[in-house]
């Protein structure tokens, strides 16, 4: 009689959803995998509640065996068996996304998380947090800005403002990013809220969300993700957040957003409200329309062009002879800096690398300005 029951309610249900839009839309349905959870399958259940007050998806769980009436269950005996269920139910069809404790994502897939950040409560993409894109931090950070855009269209963020993280890096990465701007790929860079500006982003900004997508590699965005989510616990558990997001990548086309076996119930709950979104939004569709502009603006050429292959032998250069340095040129990659002064010098203008208040600096002296700026313009080392 239950099960007869919850068929008459279904059936009612699609009607409703017929009589109130015109058409009946076909059911999404997102998954959860519940065991794993450092805070047990009570914290699971909780998490399954709260979502359950949204009407517009059912929730399917797999795992262990539970009486939960707010959400169908698949039973399954062991770990593996509920990853081979998950990706079963995802390949067809049955399956619109589901929300995972752990998942072995291939090389070139990373996630794109989701969190609140604390001054102003301000909803901020991190793209990413876990997976890798690539094994070369450059060339990962710049598939990783594709990747954060994508997820924010498909939020309906259609002109997402991006950010790069002031990690190692950014400066590369920043200037890569305008080169495929330069070739046709429309990037919205937003602007730093500190007074000097620039899109290159501080941790103050981490803390306003001053950018839709703010971008970095995963280990950073994996940290950020718990010191946002788990601040007001002392670390605990997380509280706030939408979890670590959907893997995405050029290949991907299964929605699996994973969260951590700390994440509380509203975390886990956010997650699945953040799987639907992404599914109403066509994230697939969305990538791969991304990452077609992309390609047309020659992201294969700019990614290749970072191979370590390609890295010039240090040779012995001749110091000119030392002057008085009171000028900065900014914007230069800390893990470029030194061989930008060498530029200088093979030019025998002299000039020595420093670490301003807001990053690596060159010192030189005034009267260089001009001729070391084209310098190191024709060396792409600045803009």
């Amino acid at each position: 009689m239950a099960e007869l029951n919850k068929v008459i309610k279904e059936v009612l249900l699609d009607l409703a959803d017929y009589v109130e839009i015109g058409q009946a839309e076909p059911k999404v349905r997102i998954g959860l995998t519940i065991d794993g959870s450092e805070l047990g399958l009570a914290n699971m259940h909780q998490a399954v509640i709260m979502a359950s007050r949204q009407t517009n998806f059912d929730i399917v769980v797999i795992g262990s065996k539970v009486d939960w009436p707010e959400a169908e269950t698949i039973a399954t005996d062991t770990e593996q068996a509920t990853y081979d269920k998950m990706e079963e139910l995802l390949d067809n069809g049955y399956l619109s996304a589901c929300i995972t404790l752990h998942y072995n994502f291939p090389i070139g897939v990373a996630t794109v998380g989701r969190i609140v950040t604390p001054a102003y409560g301000k909803e901020m993409i991190i793209a990413t947090t876990t997976g890798t894109t690539s094994t070369n931090r450059t060339e990962a950070m710049i598939l990783n800005t594709i990747n954060g855009i994508s997820v924010a269209k498909s939020l309906g963020i259609r002109k997402p403002t991006v950010g790069v993280l002031n990690i190692e890096g950014a400066r590369a990465v920043e200037r890569s990013l305008r080169e495929m701007t330069d070739q046709g790929y429309a990037i919205n860079f937003g602007q730093s809220d500190r007074s000097d500006g620039g899109s290159v982003m501080r941790g103050n900004d981490m803390l306003t969300g001053t950018v839709d997508v703010m971008v970095c590699d995963s280990l950073t965005g994996n940290l950020i993700m718990k010191l946002m989510s788990a601040n007001t616990s002392g670390g605990k558990f997380e509280t706030t957040g939408y979890g670590y997001g959907p893997g995405v990548g050029s290949n991907h086309n299964r929605n699996i957003l994973i969260i951590s076996r700390a994440s509380g119930a509203p975390v886990i709950a956010n997650a699945m409200a953040y799987a639907y979104q992404l599914v109403k939004g066509d994230l697939i569709k969305c990538v791969a329309a991304e990452y077609r502009a992309a390609n047309q603006a020659g992201l294969k050429k700019i990614v290749d062009s970072l191979s370590d292959n390609n890295e010039p032998t240090q040779a012995e250069v001749l110091v000119p002879s030392k002057e008085i340095v009171t000028f900065e040129i900014t914007g230069i990659d800390v893990i470029e800096l030194e061989d930008a002064v060498r530029i200088l010098w093979e030019n025998n203008i002299y000039a020595e690398s420093g670490m301003g208040c807001t990053g690596p600096v060159i010192l030189l002296n005034e009267s260089n300005i001009v001729r070391a700026t084209e310098y190191l313009r024709q060396a792409n080392f600045i803009k």
